[in-house]
Formats: C-alpha cells, sequence, structure tokens
C-alpha cells in the first residue's frame, strides 16, 4: 500500500508480545504505572519504558507523571475498539495461549474488557437481554429495541446522551473465554458504571471484577438465564 494510513507501523507496535501484553494490561481502563506494566509485560522496568515509548510515539497510549510515578494509559477509546477487535478475531482464529494463569478462572468469569463487562457475566447479561427481546442482532450488527430502552431507563441509565456519543451504542462483542458475544458500545460502558455504582461488582487485581452479594441478588432478578 503505498498511499493512505500505514496501517504496518500499527501493527508492528501491537504485533511485539511485550507490548502487547502492555496493552492488554491498560484495557483495564485504569492508568497504570510503568512499573506495573514491566511486571505484566515480564520484561525490565527499562524495557518496559522503551516500550511505553514506542507506544507513546505510535499514539497507542498516553503517559503523564505525577510524583515520582509515570503513569500511562490507552489514547482513547478507539485503541481500546482496535484491541478488543484483535482479541476476538484472535480468539476466532484459534490463536489461542495455552498456559493459564492464577487469575485465568477469576478472568473468565469477570473482567473488564476496557470499558464494559466480559467473562461469563457478560455473556449472561448479553444472552438474558436478546432473550428477553431487549437487544436485536442483526447480523454483526446489534440493536436496542423498544423494550430494551425501557429497560435501560429502568436501570437508571440515560440513553440520549449516549446516542449522542461518536461510539455505537450497541455493539457485539466477541468474549475470547466464552467464545460468544457480550455486550460493547456505549450502552456496555454505560451498564458496567450502573453495576459498580450499585455495589454489584468491585475491582480486582489487573481486569478482574469481584461480583458481591448485592450484585448476585441484583443478576439473579435483572438478567435471568
Amino acid at each position: 500500500m503505498k498511499e493512505g494510513p500505514d496501517i504496518s507501523r500499527v501493527a508492528a507496535l501491537i504485533g511485539d508480545p511485550a507490548r502487547a501484553n502492555i496493552l492488554t494490561a491498560l484495557m483495564s481502563g485504569k492508568a497504570l504505572t510503568a512499573a506495573e506494566l514491566a511486571a505484566e509485560a515480564g520484561v525490565t522496568p527499562q524495557t518496559a519504558s522503551s516500550h511505553i515509548a514506542r507506544l507513546a510515539g505510535g499514539g497507542l497510549v498516553t503517559t503523564h507523571r505525577q510524583g515520582r510515578h509515570k503513569y500511562v494509559a490507552l489514547a482513547s477509546d478507539e485503541v481500546g475498539t482496535v484491541l478488543e477487535s484483535l482479541i476476538g478475531l484472535a480468539a476466532r482464529s484459534g490463536h489461542l495461549r495455552t498456559r493459564t494463569g492464577p487469575r485465568d478462572s477469576a478472568l473468565r468469569h469477570a473482567r473488564v474488557c476496557y470499558n464494559h463487562l466480559a467473562g461469563d457475566l457478560g455473556v449472561q447479561v448479553y444472552d438474558s437481554l436478546t432473550a428477553r427481546g431487549m437487544l436485536a442482532p442483526e447480523g454483526e450488527a446489534l440493536a436496542i429495541t423498544p423494550a430494551g430502552r425501557r429497560f435501560a431507563e429502568a436501570f437508571g441509565i440515560a440513553l440520549a446522551p449516549l446516542e449522542r456519543k461518536r461510539a455505537p451504542l450497541c455493539r457485539n462483542c466477541l468474549d475470547w473465554s466464552a467464545r460468544r458475544y457480550h455486550l460493547g458500545g456505549a450502552l456496555g460502558r454505560a451498564m458496567l458504571a450502573r453495576m459498580e455504582a450499585a455495589d454489584w461488582l468491585t475491582r480486582g487485581e489487573g481486569r478482574v471484577l469481584t461480583l458481591t452479594r448485592t450484585g448476585k441478588a441484583g443478576f439473579a432478578e435483572s438478567f435471568p438465564g
């Protein structure tokens, strides 16, 4: 490709295993220190700093210094969306890591997919809303129905501000662990924020989410199987 955007440069930045681990760690939606990212990537702090500088130069992350620490975050929602798509593509193509870690079970149950709920609980939300006619899959697209709009408003989510955003309101996001869809888009992000505000879910280590006692009751009532 001689003209237009250079996708090879972005692909090369993401394609390095250490940088891929750094970007995946930032899918928690939180800013992390360079030291924390070094541990996530399994590299020395000096090597992590070099990788972070390259990612920042490529527009994939932003950095800011506060006190003794340099904090790193994904540069935009657009970067998060691209990473989600690549994770889904890797799952569909069978490119999965075979080595599991101590957090693997917890990650599969509930985790942050940059800005929305993923894992078994995320799939439960998607399946429940779809089965009750609140979400309407249209091929690769996803739409909210009138019943879904009423549910969202009752759940405490104002849809009008979300629909003014550039991001799609609803989006299918392939869950790499369940190999099924969970809910992405502005609505998925708002639902996760609402669940956290209601103390249904608490943030654990990295991207892990923990379901509280209140959350168990809330999920059973709002998202029955």
